[in-house]
């Protein structure tokens, strides 16, 4: 299931937590051999963790991590800004209504439906925080990800060449692709709504503990 948690609430899931981050050691510094900090506990984690981020994570039945993505707001540091502004020609991407997304990851072994259901948590984010965008940095492999999604990124500005490639840009979740998206995740619209309300209105802290 969907869960959506803020940063400073992940100590109260020490197993979703620790296994998230894990997770993204191994895809990030192992897999695709990012220049990326682990620390001592085989962890990568990052300052843009240290500043409250939310966080949508796929958790799987036995309480782990099965997929992720980080949410910030643009209004605030971002890693867009702060480390890639080179690729918007040094304009700065600040808006309310944009936040940004990164470290976008899948657990060894996740299911196919993951990062639909992942994309299908970006857009109810979209449309409950009434955003108009999220802005990212992508390569390759997250651009074929977003236009297997149905996602095709408004690109501000790439360097490199071939599977160097790093890009910046803008994409939104319309509302003709939520239909799609939910019937490649298995997840009806009535169970994803309830996810995030439950997330937002009424926190089931217990229930979270139980499997953490």
């Amino acid at each position: 299931m969907l869960r959506y948690i803020y940063g400073d609430d992940l100590y109260r899931f020490p197993r979703l937590r620790d296994t998230m981050f894990r997770d993204r050691a191994d895809q990030f510094k192992n897999r695709l051999g990012w220049d990326v900090h682990v620390n001592e506990a085989g962890e990568e984690r990052d300052e843009y963790d240290d500043i409250n981020p939310l966080y949508v994570i796929w958790q799987k039945t036995d309480g782990t991590h099965g997929g992720s993505m980080r949410f910030l707001p643009t209004t605030g540091d971002t890693m867009v800004n702060d480390h890639f502004s080179h690729l918007t020609d040094g304009v700065r991407i600040e808006s309310p209504f944009i936040w940004e997304c990164t470290r976008f990851c899948l657990a060894p072994g996740a299911e196919r439906r993951v990062t639909a259901a992942l994309t299908l948590a970006a857009g109810e984010i979209m449309e409950e925080f009434q955003l108009k965008h999220f802005v990212g940095v992508f390569d390759p492999r997250m651009e074929r990800i977003y236009s297997l999604m149905g996602l095709v990124p408004d690109v501000l500005g790439r360097v490199g060449e071939g599977r160097d490639v790093i890009g910046v840009g803008l994409w939104e979740m319309r509302e003709e692709i939520f239909a799609p998206t939910l019937a490649r995740a298995g997840i009806d619209r009535a169970t994803s709504k309830r996810w995030f309300r439950t997330a937002f209105d009424h926190p089931q802290w217990d229930d979270m503990r139980a499997i953490a």
